[in-house]
């Protein structure tokens, strides 16, 4: 199989290498910036789905879409936790 790879391809290894990168961020680091990490894997979905509606893979794309939902309910997480916090201590 010989495939050039165009814009789309580059798109989608940027994301792949974003997606990584959290993921050795998280298990290098005993505790991790929740906003690095799950704002580095919402970049990265993102990037990837960017990649597959051209380069179309139903269960990739499909695993993407999870994968933002879940960084984006890190991030929302990370948010409230200074409230939080702060409420407890007030």
């Amino acid at each position: 199989m010989t495939t050039d790879l165009d814009i789309y391809s580059y798109i989608g290894f940027v994301g792949t290498a974003c997606i990584i990168g959290a993921y050795f961020y998280l298990t290098a680091l005993a505790r991790p910036n929740p906003f690095i990490l799950h704002g580095t894997n919402l970049a990265g979905a993102s990037l990837l789905t960017v990649s597959l509606l051209v380069h179309t893979n139903w269960p990739s794309l499909v695993l993407e879409g999870f994968w933002a939902a879940i960084a984006i309910w890190g991030l929302s997480k990370a948010l409230r936790k200074p409230r939080e916090q702060g409420a407890r201590d007030a």
